[in-house]
C-alpha cells in the first residue's frame, strides 16, 4: 500500500494551482471548450479555488480535478476543501442564469460575439432585482436606439411587476363585474399574483367583460364609462409601465399632453397661451366625436405594431381591446372603440392619435402652410392656431379626410374656426360681430382682452359650463350633507374649494374664483336654514357662521409656466419648437 502511494506521488504532484490564463480552453480568444456551468454546481464552486486568478480571467479547473489532485478509480470520494484564499467577488464575473430576457449587461471578461451588437434587443437575464430598474433600461434603450422594434416585453411581466402595478392602483376605485376591490384582492395577495403570473405565460388568461356605468354630461346626455376587473387592472398597469417609457422617451411628441407622465393640463394650457401670444390670427377648435367609442381595432393593431415586435403583447392589448362590455347585467360584444376610464385606454388613444393626428399634422404644416401653424392636444380635444385664414380653412377639410380615414370624425357642432388674436378686436366688425369669438379648452373659457397698457392680452376664465355642472351636483350633496356637524360639513367644503383653486387659479381668473367661492357660500347657508322650519338668518347671524365656520378664500395657484412645447411652422421652414427656459430645444424630424 506504502508503494503504492509513493506512485501515485510521482504522477500527482500537489503544487499551485494552474494559472486560468495557461489551462486549457482558456487561453487568450479560445473559449470553445469552456463547460457550461450553472449556478450552485460544483464545477463552479471550483472557479473560487485558484488564488493565483487575475482580473478577467474564468479560472475553470478541469472537472477531473478534486482538491488539488486527481482522483482515482477505485478511492473514495473525498469532500472538497476550500482554498483560505478567496478570488475578490467585485472582479470575478459570475455566469447569469439565462432565465429571462432583459437589457443587456456588461460582464467583466466576456467580449462581443462575432457578429453582434455589444448590447441586444430585449433585455438580460433575470435577476432579483427591481422591476423599476427593467422598465427604465427599457427607457434608455427607446432614447439610444431610435425607432427600435421591441420584441421580448411580455417576459416582463412577473410576479416583481405585478405586485408594484397592484400597489400603484387607486385603493378607493370602483370594482369591476367580479365585485373585487384592492382591499378585498389583497388577501392572499403573494398567492393570487404567482396563479397570474403563471396564467398570463402558459396563455390561460383571459380578461373579464368591462363593467359600464354612465356619468350625465354638461348638455343633458351619458358619457358610458368602462370598468376593468381588479385582476385585469393589474395587468394593464404593469403593461402601461412597460410600453410607456418606449413611448415617453422615442414616440410621442411634445404637442400632446394627456395622460401622459410629467404633464398636466395647465402646460397644456400655458403652451396654447404663449402660442396665442404670437403670431395667431385664426384658430380651429376641434373636437373628435365619440373617439374613445369609434377607435378602429385593425388601424389599432397596426399603429403598435409600429413599435411593439413581441406578439404575445400585441396580442394582449388586443384582447382587453376586444373584452366586451356588461351593461345592466346584459353582455355585448365589442367591434370598435377601447373602454374609457380602463388604465390602459389612455395610452392607447395617445398611440392612435399619434400616427393619425400628430405625425400628418406636422408634415401637413410643412409642406402647405404658408403662414405659422400651432397645435396643442389633450387627448381628443385640441386646438390649432394659424396665422393666415386660408391654412385655417383648408386644415379643416384636410383633416376631416384624414380622420375619416381611419374610422373618426369631427364634431359638426363643437369644431369651429373663428377669429381670434392681436388683431380680433380691430376686426371682429368684418363678421358682423362687436367682440371678437371665445372659445373653451380644458375648463377655461379664452378670451381676447386689454392688459394694463392696452395692449393684446389673452384671459382665461373658468367656463360657464363647467361653473354650472359644478355647481349643480355640489347643491345635490350640500342638500344630502346638511345634517351632518357643522365642522364637518365646513372641513368637506374646504376641500372642495382647495381643490377648485388649485386648478382654476390661474392669474387674471381672481373673479371667477370670487363667485364662485360666494355661490358655494350662499347655497350651503341655504341648506342649512331648511334643517329647521323656523330658522330664518339675518346678515348678523351669516356673519357669526362666517367666522366659526370660514371657508378659505380664493388665491392664485398656477403662477409660472412650467413647459411651453409647441411645434410651428412658417411656410416650407422645418418645424420649431418653442420652449421656456430651462428645457432644450429639440427639432423633430421623423414624420409621418
Amino acid at each position: 500500500m506504502q508503494a503504492r502511494r509513493l506512485s501515485l506521488e510521482k504522477h500527482v504532484k500537489l503544487e499551485e494551482p494552474t494559472r486560468s490564463s495557461t489551462a486549457e480552453g482558456h487561453g487568450e480568444g479560445d473559449t470553445r471548450n469552456a463547460p457550461n456551468l450553472l449556478p450552485g454546481s460544483e464545477s463552479l464552486a471550483c472557479m473560487h479555488l485558484s488564488s493565483a486568478r487575475e482580473p478577467g480571467d474564468l479560472g475553470v479547473a478541469s472537472p477531473l480535478m478534486v482538491d488539488g489532485r486527481q482522483e482515482w478509480e477505485g478511492e473514495k470520494p473525498q469532500a472538497t476543501t476550500v482554498s483560505s484564499e478567496e478570488s475578490d467577488e467585485p472582479i470575478v464575473p459570475e455566469k447569469q442564469p439565462n432565465t429571462e430576457v432583459t437589457p443587456v449587461e456588461e460582464v467583466e471578461g466576456r467580449g462581443e460575439a462575432n457578429g453582434k451588437s455589444e448590447t441586444g434587443n430585449a433585455a438580460g437575464t433575470r435577476r432579483p432585482e427591481t422591476r423599476g430598474h427593467v422598465t427604465t433600461r427599457i427607457g434608455e434603450r427607446a432614447r439610444r436606439i431610435k425607432g427600435e422594434r421591441f420584441t421580448n416585453l411580455f417576459s416582463h411581466l412577473r410576479i416583481d411587476l405585478l405586485r408594484e402595478a397592484y400597489y400603484r392602483l387607486k385603493k378607493q376605485a370602483a370594482p369591476g363585474v367580479d365585485g373585487e376591490t384592492w382591499s378585498s384582492y389583497g388577501n392572499g395577495l403573494e398567492e393570487r399574483l404567482r396563479d397570474l403570473e403563471e396564467r398570463l405565460h402558459r396563455g390561460r388568461y383571459r380578461p373579464q367583460p368591462v363593467r359600464r356605468v354612465h356619468i350625465p354630461k354638461g348638455d343633458g346626455r351619458t358619457r358610458p364609462l368602462g370598468i376593468p376587473s381588479l385582476e385585469d387592472k393589474v395587468v394593464q398597469q404593469a403593461a402601461r409601465m412597460l410600453l410607456e417609457p418606449i413611448y415617453e422617451n422615442s414616440g410621442f411628441l411634445d404637442i400632446s399632453y394627456g395622460f401622459r407622465p410629467g404633464r398636466s393640463p395647465h402646460r397644456a394650457l400655458d403652451a396654447l397661451k404663449e402660442a396665442l401670444k404670437g403670431r395667431v390670427d385664426w384658430v380651429l377648435d376641434a373636437d373628435i366625436r365619440s373617439f374613445f367609442d369609434t377607435i378602429d381595432h385593425k388601424w389599432m393593431q397596426k399603429f403598435i405594431e409600429h413599435r411593439i415586435a413581441d406578439k404575445r403583447m400585441v396580442y394582449l392589448l388586443m384582447k382587453w381591446m376586444q373584452a366586451g362590455v356588461m351593461d345592466e347585467g346584459q353582455y355585448q360584444d365589442v367591434e370598435a372603440g377601447t373602454p374609457q376610464g380602463g388604465i390602459i385606454s389612455p395610452l392607447l388613444a395617445n398611440i392612435y392619435l399619434h400616427y393619425a393626428l400628430d405625425l400628418w399634422v406636422k408634415k401637413w404644416s410643412r409642406m402647405h402652410a404658408d403662414g405659422e401653424v400651432h397645435i396643442v392636444r389633450y387627448a381628443d380635444d385640441f386646438v390649432m392656431g394659424f396665422q393666415k385664414e386660408r391654412d385655417a380653412r383648408r386644415m379643416r377639410d384636410a383633416l376631416a379626410e384624414r380622420l375619416r380615414k381611419f374610422g373618426l370624425e369631427l364634431h359638426p357642432e363643437k369644431t369651429r374656426i373663428l377669429r381670434f388674436g392681436r388683431f380680433a378686436q380691430r376686426d371682429c366688425h368684418k363678421d358682423g360681430k362687436l367682440r371678437p369669438d371665445t372659445f373653451d379648452f380644458l375648463g377655461f373659457t379664452h378670451i381676447c382682452g386689454q392688459g394694463l397698457e392696452g395692449g393684446y392680452r389673452v384671459i382665461r376664465r373658468t367656463s360657464k359650463k363647467k361653473m354650472q355642472k359644478k355647481m349643480a351636483s355640489l347643491s345635490e350633496e350640500i342638500r344630502k350633507r346638511k345634517h351632518e356637524p357643522m365642522c364637518v360639513q365646513c372641513d368637506w367644503l374646504s376641500s372642495v374649494l382647495q381643490g377648485h383653486y388649485n386648478y382654476y387659479g390661474v392669474p387674471g381668473n381672481f373673479p371667477a374664483l370670487q363667485t364662485f367661492r360666494q355661490k358655494v357660500r350662499r347655497t350651503w347657508h341655504a341648506a342649512l336654514q331648511r334643517r329647521s322650519q323656523r330658522a330664518k338668518w339675518n346678515a348678523q347671524r351669516r356673519d357669526i357662521y362666517d367666522r366659526n365656520f370660514k371657508l378659505p378664500t380664493p388665491r392664485i395657484t398656477q403662477r409660472t409656466s412650467r413647459q411651453l412645447s409647441l411645434p410651428s411652422t412658417r411656410g416650407g421652414s422645418p418645424v420649431r419648437e418653442i420652449r421656456s427656459s430651462g428645457y432644450g430645444a429639440r427639432s423633430i424630424t421623423g414624420l409621418m
